[in-house]
């Protein structure tokens, strides 16, 4: 399955060791979306879009109230890049 380049970023970004945050209003919605590389700095290429079809790929994962993660099935879109940096 092909990903677009923005999603195959954020993915590389996550496999690292990046995570995702996200904030709720106070009727439980999603108001904000927060990209955030290992080293703990915000990446600004995400929104709430691009979230949703990660999320809809099965390619993150929230577990018990933690930051989105990446899956398994995320790992396997990502496409391996010669500059790992």
């Amino acid at each position: 399955m092909d990903i677009s380049r923005t999603e195959q970023r954020i993915l590389h970004l996550m496999a690292q060791g990046g995570r995702i945050e996200i904030t709720r209003d106070d009727d439980r919605k999603i108001e904000g979306v927060s990209c955030f590389t290992r080293d703990g700095w915000l990446y600004p290429g995400v929104d709430l879009d691009l979230f949703r079809r990660l999320k809809r790929l099965k390619a993150i994962k929230s577990s018990g109230g933690h930051p989105y993660r990446i899956t398994e099935r995320g790992l396997k879109l990502v496409r391996s890049q010669l500059n790992n940096r």
